[in-house]
């Protein structure tokens, strides 16, 4: 029952090595798409962001206004402390469902968490392999520009909120390079599936 965190800075290519993994067989529980789930109309999250950051972060239609949302929170370490708060705990607790899910489903499943924030959120699950997604700072505000169409400003503003690449990067057990063509990462994912589970005992062995 194989638990692995994929993570990553933003435009790393951990979507790229995400989709891969679930070509090979992986189960993939998608972080971002936990976050809009608990954030959904109705839900006690989106009452507390509401009652938090003011009844403005809401749409008429009851949806969050992420743009809005963001805009409150972006540069202010607080303002990311309190939102960060009332999100992580029902964020845990619905990945934490989602895994036992699956793992019922199958117990031999290798469920991959997709979790873009892995450093920042502090996680203590029990990984048995955590998979970090790497490119060059530069590459990735190319990234940003060319294939998101942010200005150079917005993508540089991105790219300095999230922790540094070495604070991502002492927390691998296996980094893949997102640098070169999509099929180097390609084949990089396929040979950590391959490896797996050498991968999964060298690290239960470092750690004791």
């Amino acid at each position: 029952m194989p638990l692995v965190a994929l993570t990553g800075g933003i435009a790393s290519g951990k979507s790229t090595i995400a989709r891969r993994l679930a070509e090979l067989g992986a189960v993939i529980v998608d972080a971002d798409a936990i976050v809009r789930h608990v954030q959904q109309p109705g839900s006690p999250v989106l009452a507390a962001i509401g009652a938090d950051f003011g009844e403005r972060m809401l749409r008429d239609d009851g949806s969050l206004d992420r743009a809005a949302l963001g805009a409150a929170v972006f540069g202010d370490p607080d303002a990311v402390a309190r939102l960060n708060a009332i999100v992580h705990p029902a964020v845990r607790a619905e990945s934490a469902r989602r895994f036992a899910e699956a793992f019922a489903a199958d117990r031999d499943a290798v469920v991959v968490y997709d979790v873009p924030l892995l450093a920042e959120a502090g996680r203590d699950d029990p990984w048995e392999l955590v998979v970090v997604a790497d490119a060059p700072a530069a590459m990735r505000h190319e990234r940003l520009v060319a294939l998101r169409g942010l200005t150079a400003a917005e993508a540089s503003a991105r790219l300095s909120s999230q922790v540094p690449d070495e604070e991502r990067l002492r927390l691998a057990d296996v980094v893949i390079d997102t640098a070169g063509a999509m099929a180097d990462t390609v084949r990089q994912v396929d040979e950590l599936w391959a490896q797996l589970p050498d991968r999964i005992a060298e690290r239960a062995e470092r750690r004791g």
